[in-house]
Parts: structure tokens; sequence; C-alpha cells
């Protein structure tokens, strides 16, 4: 039985891989009956670096507290039974191509008829108009076009650009994007008794998160019109990637003489200082022990040679000074200065971590296959409804046979259905 507040809401959900799938994730921990439509053998994510045949670690954060439905979609009779669903469903989440959608009678408005209140949550990589609607995409792909990949400014030792690799930044905050849409879209329902369409893309998330960049105001923007002109000059005149880095990237004279917002190595590891007010920066010379002031200077010049080469000088030697001490003694000087910091840690070690056992940030489950795990909790709290996993992961195909049975098709006709393929 669920909980939280999407307690008594149903989700049908037709994702894969990471956007969709996590959108749905965070509404089952919401409290919603997400029941997750898979095809005959899984969804790619199951099988992805599989530890057991068909369960993933993948797999199993992003898709716990749900239900599996396998249908072979392509047949009618499996069309017949999301039609039989869909009545009984407050939400559809989607991320095929326009017209997979609409061949296999998915789409909005073959849905919306049969739920004129429908919630119908549409991701894409690029959107639903334009050159590139069609086009399919992924993280890597949605990087590259929305200007993350370069904005990140990393080359191979080749020259070649380098995607960010730590995580999906732009599947993972469309799902979050989603989930934000969903329940925004049903708080209206819930006033006015309306569906509606919400569309998201990965492109435009990975554009939220470079505003500035992609923001256009002409009395700000002088030097930036100017950078790109030099930018789209050598890219005419044959320019190297790295060239255009070379041009393109304000931050690299800014980044030798940054001593407040960056990592620093220590004696036994490394740590991060943040401070971005100028007393959050005057506390930093003051643990740290330097007079340099960096963008405090009167005389801050980025653009004089000299002044760079002096500030870069002195940035050096607080780096030096850095790895005197251990992070954790100088994680005690931040502390007692007021100054933002944090080690730089390894994810495999937060689980240990006495802040996040503190706050209950990992949660506890048991998967039916595979038995006990630990997963990233809710990362919202609610103090009247609670969030929590509603469970691990489902096995494949576990619940296809109740849910079609309880819309109505017989004991014969699910096994019919089970011999011909058309269900799992």
């Amino acid at each position: 039985m669920g909980s939280g507040p999407l307690d008594g809401i149903k989700v049908l959900e037709f994702t894969q891989i990471l956007a969709g799938p996590s959108a749905c994730a965070h509404l089952a921990d919401m409290g919603a009956e997400v029941i997750k439509v898979e095809p005959p053998g899984g969804e790619p994510w199951r099988v992805a670096q599989e530890f057991i045949p068909g369960e993933s670690k993948w797999f199993h954060q992003l898709n716990r507290g749900k239900q599996s439905l396998v249908l072979k979609l392509d047949e009618p009779e499996a069309q017949e039974i999301v039609h039989r669903l869909v009545p009984e469903v407050d939400v559809v989440v989607i991320n095929y191509r326009p017209d997979v959608a609409a061949r296999l009678k998915i789409d909005y408005d073959s849905l919306s008829a049969l739920r004129p209140d429908l919630i119908y949550v549409d991701n894409t990589a690029f959107g639903r108009q334009g050159p590139w609607e069609h086009r399919p995409g992924y993280d890597i792909v949605a990087q590259a076009a929305s200007g993350l990949m370069a904005s990140e400014g990393k080359v191979s030792l080749e020259g070649q650009p380098q995607m960010i690799a730590s995580t999906a930044l732009a599947d993972y905050a469309t799902g979050l994007a989603m989930a934000w849409g969903t329940c925004g879209a049903l708080f209206h329902r819930e006033r006015t008794g309306e569906g509606q369409y919400v569309e998201s893309t990965l492109l435009q998330t990975a554009m939220f998160f470079q505003m500035e960049r992609v923001m256009r105001l002409p009395v700000a923007d002088e030097m930036n019109v100017a950078r790109m002109e030099r930018v789209h000059a050598l890219r005419d005149g044959g320019a190297s990637y790295p060239e255009l880095l070379d041009a393109y990237d304000p931050r690299k004279v800014l980044g030798k003489i940054n001593s407040v917002y960056r990592p620093y190595t220590t004696k036994d590891g490394a740590l991060a200082i943040g401070a971005l007010s100028a007393a959050l920066r005057a506390k930093v010379r003051k643990a740290i022990g330097t007079d340099f002031l960096g963008a405090d200077d009167p005389t801050f010049n980025p653009l004089d040679p000299e002044w760079v080469a002096g500030a870069a000088e002195q940035v050096k030697r607080i780096e030096e000074t850095m790895k005197t001490k251990t992070t954790a003694e100088w994680m005690e000087i931040f502390d007692r200065e007021g100054v933002p910091a944090s080690p730089v840690n390894f994810a495999e070690d937060l689980p240990d971590d006495p802040q996040v056992i503190e706050n209950e940030m990992m949660v506890e489950l048991d998967h039916e296959l595979s038995g006990p795990e630990q997963q990233v909790a809710p990362i919202l709290k609610f103090s009247k409804t609670p969030l929590k996993a509603q469970g691990s992961s489902p096995p494949l195909g576990r619940d296809t046979a109740r849910i079609v049975a309880e819309i109505g098709f017989s004991d014969e006709e699910i096994a019919a259905m089970q011999a011909r393929g058309v269900i799992g």
C-alpha cells in the first residue's frame, strides 16, 4: 500500500534508460502506484552491467516501488490492454518518438480520448517541432547539442572533446523536471478538472543549467559577442577543437588566479572550498593565512598579463600551503572560521558517512531475487505525508498477469496471450 502526497494516483510508464524511469521513481517515492510497461526481455537498463540475468544496479535504483507489466506493444491485443487500463490511470509518462507513439496507439490524442482528464508527460531529446524533432538522443548527445560539453572545456590528449562522465546530468535533471511537471499538472487538475499534455526535453534542461551563457542581454554582452565572433572566425578558418576552446573559454585565465572557489590537494587527500561573497573570501584568507585578495584586489585586471602572472604565483604559493596539512586539519580550521568546505569524497563511501546516516539519506530494501540492498533515499522530506521507497524494483513481468486480470481478461485469455508472446 502506498503512502505519501501522491497516494491514490496511478501512473502508467512507457519509458526506458534514465530520464523517464528516474521521474517515475520520484513519483513512486511520493506514493503513486507506478505500472512500468516493458517489452519482452525487459528494458535495456535491466541488462546494463547485469549482476544476475535481468537485474542491474542501474535498474534497481531507477525502478524501485514499481510494478512490471510486459507487453509486446506492436500487437493489437497489447494495445487493447493499454486502452482498458487508461481510464483507471491518472498519469501517462512516455519517451517514445512521436511516430512510434502514434503507431502503437499510445500517443496523447489516442489516450486522452479514453480519459479526458489524463495527465500525459512526454519527454524527448530535442522537442516535438523543428528540424531535430525525430532525432533520438541520450545524455551525451544532449551535452553536445546544448553546449554543456564545450562549456566543460575538457579535451583528451589527442584534442577530442570529453563528456561529463561522472553523471548523466541532462537525464537526471530532466527526470526531476518531469516529476515536478507531473505534480503541477495534477494540482491544476485538482482545481479545474482539466488534464493536459506536459512536455520536457533533454536539450532545454541542459540549457537551463547554463542560463547565464545561453541568455542574451545586449547591454552586458559586448565582450561575449566579441569572444564568439573570434570563435566563429577560427572555426570558419579550419581551427582545431582545442584552438576553439582556447578562444571560447574565458575561465582559463580566471582559473589560474582563483583561490577561493576551487578544490585543493592536501597532505593526505583533497578538499574543496566555496566562497562567493566578500565576507566569505575574507574568512578564507584568514584561515589559510594569506593576504592575496584575488578578485577583491582594487587593481584586479584579468586582461593584464603582468597582473595575471603575479596573481598566479600567489595562488601557487597557496596551493603549496594547502599541502602542508591533512584534510582533517584544514577542515577543523575552516569550520572554526566559517568557511564552506568539504573533503573530496568518493561516492562509494557515502553510505558510511555520519552526515548521510544521521539524515537518513540511504534506505534499506530487500529485493525478491537478489536480497538486501541500500539505495539513496527519497530526496525530499515531508512532515505530514512522508515519502518512502515503496519497495524494491520488480522482476520482469512480475505483475503482468494480475494487472491484466484486474481489467477483465479471463485466465484463458491471459494464457493464450502469454503463449503468443503478447504479454510476459
